[in-house]
């Protein structure tokens, strides 16, 4: 098994859902190479750190009421797929709350979902372990050369130091389930990774995403896409990004 290999497994293994062989594989790997064995630690502490500063609601009496009263033949069986399970429990919510006279909203996961939460993971992940950089050069022509040989696509690496948002370096990642570009600038001492890696997707750019307190921005131009992620506020990072799409 090889790093890429790893990569592609690594939050199945540090949830413990990997399959009895793929399990020996990984942990003979992590053995040999310090780098997985670090990202599992970054991983595993990053996963306790959100476990711990989690906020628990309980359901309300007269929620958990309005549930124990309902006839056993309108319980689900055993579904076959979370997502069934994710759709049962929004039609449960909505039917209550409909009956309590509130009106509810069901609002559907993006299909982007996920490499929002990767992105904002890998971002989050980055400033934890101290080591937002692989290659730490504000020379464009220093650190894109530095990709050759280790992806398989050449990312544009642009230069803002002018306006505001000085380039710091760069640093291979993962996101959806390829090694990419991650591109690290800076403003007013806010760090901003800039994730960039090919697409097939149209020209256009996003709405502002928020999670967890830190905003993202997304678009995709030139056959690649790009994933600013930033504790800036909104209109800045809204700046960052029109100055990456004007340069190209």
């Amino acid at each position: 098994m090889g790093c890429n290999d790893f990569h592609a497994l690594l939050h199945r293994y540090v949830d413990d859902e990997l399959l009895p062989h793929e399990r020996r594989e990984a942990d003979a790997h992590i053995e040999s190479c310090a780098d997985c064995r670090r990202l599992v630690e970054e991983e595993t502490a990053w996963r306790r750190s959100i476990r711990d500063a989690a906020t628990y609601y309980n359901a309300p009496d007269d929620l958990r009421r309005r549930i124990a009263d309902l006839p056993r033949e309108q319980a689900p069986a055993r579904l076959a797929t979370p997502w069934r399970g994710l759709a049962m429990a929004a039609s449960l919510l909505l039917a209550v709350a409909l009956s309590s006279g509130v009106t509810a909203y069901v609002v559907a996961p993006s299909p982007a979902e996920p490499i929002v939460q990767e992105v904002v993971a890998n971002h989050v992940r980055s400033l934890m372990a101290d080591h937002l950089t692989d290659v730490a050069s504000s020379d464009q022509h220093t650190v894109k050369p530095w990709f050759h040989g280790r992806l398989d696509y050449a990312p544009p690496v642009d230069d803002t130091t002018a306006k505001g948002f000085p380039l710091v370096g760069g640093r291979l990642d993962y996101v959806d389930h390829r090694p990419v570009a991650a591109l690290v600038y800076h403003h007013a001492k806010h760090p901003i990774n800039l994730f960039v890696f090919p697409s097939d997707e149209p020209d256009g750019i996003a709405r502002p995403i928020e999670r967890n307190g830190f905003n993202i921005l997304h678009w995709t131009e030139g056959g690649m896409t790009y994933w600013a992620v930033s504790d800036l506020n909104t209109a800045e990072l809204q700046d960052f990004a029109k100055l990456i799409r004007q340069q190209g």
